[in-house]
Parts: structure tokens; C-alpha cells; sequence
């Protein structure tokens, strides 16, 4: 019996530092200024400091194909309109990951339930495909770069001991971009074109934590 206590002493220390750290799996939707509302997959993983904040990463993965707009509007004004041909030099495919640093607060606001508050700070690379102004058809690849920050809340519920489910907003802020230089073969002119991506907006989610 003796022999069991000891065990059960050393066991349950293990336990408790077990429960210290986390990972959280994320999906939902996501709507940058930049394209249109898309689907956004979500890792977060930390540590738990104390009963109320915990620290650490998150990695996010969102992918849109669209027609740049605004990049039509310029094509238009500068070589005047064609509207199928520069929305075909305006297609893009945009993959963003943006990698932050966490902290999160948390407390109870019913049973099994709690409330929480989350912050980020990171950067954000965009990988881009992109129209040849020439040739359309043809795919240009272009990473960019950018500081990130975000901040949001919400509500998780305990499901199990080493398990909550969570449902979460957060604002989003990213303003990634680059330039490039286009010369019409037909008038001869160059113009330098500013390609941003302002990957600020809304994200909603839900997502599964567990312990460990």
C-alpha cells in the first residue's frame, strides 16, 4: 500500500505538467480585404503559465483563387480598357500563412465553460501566383512579406479533462506587398505597379484543444 501511494504521488505531479501544455486544431471562415471570404485551417500550440494566461505559437493556412480588381482598374487606366483580357492578367492564387506569437487569457463564466481573450504578433508571407502582363497564360511566382498583429475572443467548453471545444473572432491585420515593373510592347511605356494585399478583416472560428 505504501508502495502505491508513493507511485500515485510521483505519477500525479507528472499529470499536472502533462496538462500544462496544449494544441488547438482551428477551421472556419476568413475575410481579408484583399479577395473574397474564404475557408482558413488553423494550428495554435503553447504552454499554460497559470490558471489564467497561457502562451505560444500559431500557423494559419489560407488559399484563394480570384481576379485582383483593383490591378484590372490600374491595367484599365494606364493602357486603356480591356476588360477580359486584363481580368485574365489579374487572376491570382494567393496562399497566406501567417506564424504569430500567442498569449491568451482566460476564466470561468458557467460551469465547464469560460471565457477568453487571445492575442498575436507575428509575420505573414503571402506566396503568390501570378499573370504575366505579356502573357497571361502563363504563372509568375512572387512571395511577400509582412508584420502581423491580431486580437480576438471567445467561448471554450470543456468536453473532457484533457479536452475543450471553442468557437472564436478574431481582426486580422496585414498589409503584405511588393512592386514590378510592366512595359506595353504596343506603346512602349513602363509603369511600376504596386501589388498590395491588405489581408486585414474577420475571422470566425471553431476548433478542438486538447492537453497533454
Amino acid at each position: 500500500m505504501k508502495k502505491l501511494v508513493i507511485l500515485f504521488l510521483l505519477i500525479l505531479p507528472a499529470g499536472l505538467m502533462a496538462q500544462n501544455k496544449f494544441g488547438s486544431i482551428k477551421m472556419g471562415i476568413f475575410s481579408p480585404v484583399a479577395t473574397n471570404t474564404g475557408f482558413i485551417l488553423g494550428y495554435e500550440g503553447g504552454k499554460n503559465i497559470d490558471e489564467v494566461l497561457s502562451i505560444g505559437f500559431s500557423v494559419d493556412w489560407f488559399n484563394k483563387n480570384y481576379v485582383d480588381q483593383h490591378l484590372v482598374s490600374q491595367f484599365n487606366d494606364f493602357y486603356g480598357p480591356n476588360s477580359s483580357l486584363n481580368e485574365l492578367r489579374a487572376k491570382t492564387n494567393l496562399h497566406s500563412i501567417p506564424l504569430m506569437g500567442t498569449i491568451t487569457a482566460s476564466w470561468p463564466v458557467a460551469e465547464r465553460m469560460r471565457a477568453f481573450a487571445t492575442g498575436g504578433l507575428g509575420l505573414e508571407a503571402l506566396l503568390i501566383w501570378y499573370r504575366n502582363y505579356d502573357n497571361p497564360d502563363n504563372d509568375e511566382f512572387k512571395a511577400a512579406f509582412d508584420f502581423a498583429w491580431r486580437l480576438g475572443g471567445g467561448i471554450s467548453y470543456e468536453l473532457g479533462s484533457r479536452s475543450d471545444g471553442f468557437a472564436e473572432i478574431a481582426y486580422n491585420y496585414s498589409q503584405p506587398s511588393w512592386q514590378y515593373e510592366v512595359k506595353d510592347s504596343g506603346t512602349g511605356r513602363t509603369k511600376v505597379f504596386e501589388r498590395k494585399f491588405d489581408m486585414s478583416g474577420l475571422m470566425m472560428r471553431v476548433g478542438f484543444r486538447f492537453f497533454f
